[in-house]
């Protein structure tokens, strides 16, 4: 629960901008280009490359410590965002948010793993990760109203301090479990290096097919929640961000929530009896709903829109837990942390990095055609990339079996 806590204060912090960002646009004078890179590559190229150095260090060292200091690094730096005079300062807090932020889910992941055992490991990843949608819910309210009633600067201060007195509650209360604890093992190998790690996890097909499915499933995500408030005032004309921010929080937060959370209960169930339910369950989902996300983004009728996002926005987040918790499954101990920290390089780089980005260019280019409906037919685009990550979550489950089998101990 104490991490979970922490992956909401973290979520919170990274997509708060979604909600402000109409209002940051007109107040510095950007474009939906540069609105995409501050969510996306930019953040995403520091968010990635320092968790690795991070990962090795939990993987070595005390995780619980590394957790406790990412958080006052991010919170802090978020705090600095309300500061930001333009484009290039707001671009440099939010990677110094970006860098803090890589220092919190693989040494949390591998706590977790530690702590519970492979057929519960799903079910509790996919808890922890709830963090991504409960902190998308308070960061979308809280932004929303306080947006409406101050300006966004006040919401940058207001969603940042917390997170610096947690991270006092992290390193004052939070005991760091015994490594191999879960499979009750006494003495644990050393760290590998880096290299091991990633020469192991891409001589696993299941792994390739799932980092990369994860990672488009992230580009659809991130390239869609980054701009679905900014879909929503544009195409319907709204002049205030409370109302629509409480309705989005909402449905991501408690469907979404819902959907990570059982995303990761359900496939420990049905992984009981075949492991390949663990990327097969992600699979049909995707399939089955990404086309009610298309209808979503055809409508004229907006309430009749957001009622139609709660089933993407539900099965949206179900790939999280299984990839992570089959992720842990093929490698040992050690690896785990630096495990996560590689998972998280693919996927962030591709979903993160590019999603919003990609969604941001393709509005731009598409106003000529389609003027102020752009980011309608840009944002439908972006979605169509869900159909790809089905493919790989489908393709991952012909290794899966033979790579957990082979998995190092």
């Amino acid at each position: 629960m104490v991490l979970t806590i922490s992956y909401v204060f973290n979520f919170v912090d990274r997509q708060v901008l979604s909600i402000l960002q109409e209002s940051i646009k007109v107040d510095l004078g950007l474009m939906d280009w540069q609105l995409g890179m501050l969510s996306g590559i930019a953040f995403a190229l520091f968010y990635t490359t320092v968790g690795i150095p991070i990962a090795r260090l939990a993987d070595k060292g005390n995780r619980r410590n590394i957790v406790a200091l990412a958080i006052a690094v991010w919170s802090f730096m978020t705090v600095l965002c309300g500061a930001a005079q333009n484009f290039i300062h707001l671009m440099l807090t939010r990677i110094g948010v970006a860098v803090g932020e890589a220092g919190g889910s693989p040494p949390s992941h591998s706590m977790i793993s530690d702590i519970f055992p492979p057929k519960h490991r799903g079910a509790a990843l996919g808890f922890y990760s709830m963090g991504v949608n409960l902190g998308i819910l308070c960061g979308f309210i809280v932004g929303g109203w306080i947006n409406d009633l101050y300006n966004w600067r006040i919401v940058f201060l207001v969603v940042g301090i917390p997170g610096i007195l947690w991270a006092l509650v992290i390193r004052f209360t939070l005991r760091e479990p015994a490594r191999g604890l879960s499979e009750q093992i006494e003495k644990v190998a050393e760290a590998p290096s880096v290299g091991k790690v990633v020469k192991l996890l891409w001589s696993r097909n299941s792994f390739r097919h799932m980092s990369i499915a994860a990672g488009l499933a992230a580009f659809v995500s991130y390239g869609t929640i980054q701009w679905l408030a900014s879909f929503f005032i544009r195409n319907y004309q709204l002049t205030s961000t409370g109302e629509l921010a409480t309705w989005i929080g909402l449905i991501a937060g408690v469907s979404g929530g819902l959907g990570t959370f059982l995303g990761g209960y359900l496939t420990d169930k049905l992984g009981a009896k075949d492991k390949r339910w663990y990327v097969w369950f992600p699979a049909i989902l995707i399939v089955v709903t990404t086309p009610v996300l298309l209808i979503v983004f055809s409508l004229n009728s907006y309430y009749t829109a957001l009622c139609l996002y709660i089933i993407p926005a539900f099965a949206g987040t179900v790939w999280l837990g299984p990839t992570l918790a089959m992720t842990h499954g093929i490698v040992s101990l050690r690896m785990r942390a630096m495990a996560s920290a590689i998972l998280f390089l693919i996927l962030n780089l591709i979903g993160l990095g590019l999603g919003p980005f990609f969604t941001g260019i393709m509005s731009d280019l598409l106003i000529p055609t389609f003027g102020s409906e752009s980011l309608r037919y840009a944002l439908m685009i972006t979605n169509c990339f869900a159909f790809w990550a089905a493919f790989h979550y489908w393709k991952a489950g012909k290794y899966l079996k033979a790579d957990l089998k082979n998995a190092p101990k």
